[in-house]
């Protein structure tokens, strides 16, 4: 099997997993196609570090022989797979319930002391308004 079609098959999945198996819908929503291009941006850099420098090599018969910053452009598909398949997780176990205490915030000390701050000075003055 080459390359792209690893790649294809990787990005086929991870929608369906997104769309049919977990039913996320990510890939339907304006705030993960406005945030990805933060992730390729980072993707990009790293890919042609390690291409550019041949720490990572790819045989070029696997591939459809396009690259951007040196790697391949199947390695973005190989991204967006990984990427998609691990928030369509991560949102799927959110919606279930999955560690629910402490929930996300509640654990800092700042926020906690903040809290306890306003809760004395309503508790100090009730009909005064902070």
């Amino acid at each position: 099997m080459s390359y792209t079609v690893a790649a294809l098959l990787g990005v086929v999945a991870a929608v369906l997993v997104d769309l049919v198996v977990l039913r996320t819908r990510l890939v339907v929503r304006a705030v993960f196609w406005a945030t990805y291009p933060i992730i390729v941006g980072f993707q990009l850099l790293s890919n042609g570090i390690l291409t550019g420098r041949h720490i990572v090599r790819y045989d070029p018969a696997a591939t459809v022989g396009l690259r951007i910053a040196y790697a391949p452009v199947e390695d973005l598909l190989f991204g967006f797979a990984m990427v998609l398949f691990t928030l369509s997780v991560w949102v799927w176990l959110g919606r279930r319930g999955v560690q629910r205490a402490p929930v996300a915030g509640e654990g800092d000390w700042l926020l906690a002391r903040l809290r306890r701050r306003r809760a004395r000075q309503s508790a100090a003055a009730p009909g005064d308004e902070h």
